[in-house]
């Protein structure tokens, strides 16, 4: 068995993760409009066709609900606009978007290691601990791997949760 990045959490690769922050927008004229369009324009090939989902803060870390404001719009079709007009105090605060995608639209920050086999089966099983890995793949590891993938070997890999076994973790 094959294994890549962590001994604390035994799961398929992550289908999905977050893109960066996007920020192109601040509320200085009619509001914060941080929608979609605008962001695929002025960043091409960095947001998914259909994003899975939305998160949304103000710059300083506040949640939508937190920040308390009335939002003209905050959807998966149109992107995030807090109006201006829509506040008491006339003013929104500057908020920042990022997306649910397939891990080709998450930056740089997500990679994967190439492919573990530092034991093979035997009575006791086949141990693969990230301990061990690093030890012996110094710098080559990241401090704080995300996902875990694990295959089978052979020339026809089969994902590890396909195969009915069980794991300890």
């Amino acid at each position: 068995m094959l294994l890549a990045e962590s001994d604390l959490l035994a799961t398929e690769a992550a289908e999905e993760c977050w893109t960066g922050w996007f920020d192109r927008d601040d509320p200085s004229g009619t509001g914060d409009w941080e929608t979609l369009s605008d962001l695929r324009r002025e960043n091409p090939g960095k947001i998914c066709p259909e994003p899975g989902s939305m998160e949304v803060t103000t710059l300083s870390g506040l949640s939508v609900g937190a920040a308390g404001e009335v939002i003209f719009r905050n959807d998966l079709t149109d992107g995030f606009v807090c109006r201006n007009q829509d506040q008491s105090d006339r003013t929104c605060n500057d908020y920042r978007v990022r997306f649910c995608c397939p891990p080709q639209y998450c930056g740089e920050e997500v990679c994967w290691t190439r492919w573990y086999d530092r034991d093979d089966p035997s009575g006791t099983g086949d141990w693969e601990p990230l301990s061990n890995l690093r030890s012996e793949n110094p710098r080559q590891i990241c401090d704080n791997p995300l996902y875990i993938e694990a295959v089978t070997t052979g020339n026809n890999p089969v994902l590890a949760t396909s195969t009915g076994q069980t794991f300890h973790v």
